[in-house]
């Protein structure tokens, strides 16, 4: 326990008029853009629901129905009594839809629609909420014991929470011409997966995956959690999924699965390359090996195994990208990670960046 949480304790936006005597008076002003639409919370119900119990809700904001932007929220993980229990205060994940860290509203980065760097500013954004533990793919609720005694039962519905949230994307924009599928952390795992389900509904549109914040899971845990959650009961019925083991699965057969089911797509992920966040998830699954081996060596297999896999690993400790203005001042290799972000979205063939290229990763 004092291990627990001692690794916890590391974790969380005129045009000048000239007078001019005898001259024509200047044009009017351009009138002022108009602000940006607000968010608005779908809580959709049905078989939706948090870890503990309490109601799911997601958020939208309207804009360009053409271009529809996926973002599945972080959060962390559990998988045990002492972690998945929110009354012990070990902030292992995020339990409840309604938290500050799921509201867009207060984020920056790519939910800055202000920005005028924003790359995604004229997007319809969903922000898909994480509140259940399971990185955005259980379906299954759990009875975990507590050391102290007693046991939590946990109700691992993410993926009955992110489905409610793209069947609300299919009824309301049935044909998008672009789809950014995207996540950060917890999202980030699930964002490959995710973006093969947005794929086979949509196949008259661009789809583009992008994880930040999760290149670093190497670990022969994950299968077991994957297991745990439920994660491969209610999958779709994909002859790529058979192809891989369920008892060696990795976060990283994601993007194998989906690469294979649609060779065509851009896939990518963006990592600081001493995440701490990731540190200390990896030690808690039982990994000592510092992150930034692990990542490079998941990356590599990446690559040569998906031509369309690109990704950007910035030097740091800092976790995920998109929700911060981060986002609008990281450099690495003279390449701006908000350029790279954009070039994604607009689905332009971006290059690996990588700062230990240039030895600027300390």
């Amino acid at each position: 326990m004092r291990l627990v949480l001692t690794m916890l304790a590391a974790a969380c936006l005129l045009a000048g008029c000239k007078a001019a005597g005898d001259q024509p008076a200047p044009p009017a002003a351009e009138a002022a853009a108009p602000p940006p639409a607000a968010w608005t919370t779908i809580s959709p119900g049905g078989d939706t629901l948090c870890a503990t119990g309490t109601p799911y809700r997601f958020h939208v904001r309207a804009g360009d129905a053409s271009r529809v932007m996926i973002f599945l929220n972080g959060g962390g993980a559990c998988w045990s009594g002492e972690l998945c229990d929110p009354s012990l205060g070990l902030n292992a994940y995020t339990p409840f839809a309604e938290m500050e860290s799921n509201t867009p509203a207060r984020m920056g980065g790519v939910f800055d629609a202000a920005n005028p760097e924003n790359p995604f500013a004229s997007w319809t954004q969903v922000f898909v909420s994480y509140c259940t533990g399971d990185s955005h793919l259980g379906a299954r609720d759990m009875t975990y014991p507590k050391q102290a005694g007693g046991d939590i039962t946990i109700h691992h519905r993410g993926k009955a929470n992110v489905q409610s949230a793209l069947d609300w994307v299919y009824a309301n924009y049935p044909a998008p011409s672009r789809i950014f599928v995207g996540g950060g952390s917890a999202g980030a795992i699930a964002s490959p997966f995710y973006a093969g389900v947005v794929a086979d509904h949509y196949p008259q549109a661009e789809v583009v995956q992008y994880g930040g914040g999760a290149g670093g899971y190497r670990a022969g845990a994950v299968s077991g959690l994957l297991e745990t959650w439920g994660t491969f009961e209610t999958m779709p019925d994909w002859p790529e999924l058979a192809m891989f083991d369920r008892a060696r699965f990795t976060t990283e057969d994601f993007y194998r699965v989906t690469a294979r089911r649609h060779p065509g797509m851009r896939m990518s992920q963006f990592n600081n390359v001493d995440d701490e966040v990731q540190q200390m998830f990896l030690g808690l699954m039982g990994v000592r090996d510092p992150v930034r081996g692990l990542m490079a060596a998941n990356i590599s297999e990446l690559r040569a195994e998906i031509p369309n896999f690109r990704a950007y690993s910035a030097a740091g400790k800092d976790h995920t990208l998109l929700r911060y203005d981060r986002l609008y001042t990281i450099e690495t290799g003279g390449v701006r990670a908000s350029d790279w972000v954009r070039g994604l979205a607009e689905g332009r063939d971006v290059a690996t960046v990588d700062c230990a290229a240039e030895t600027a990763c300390d």
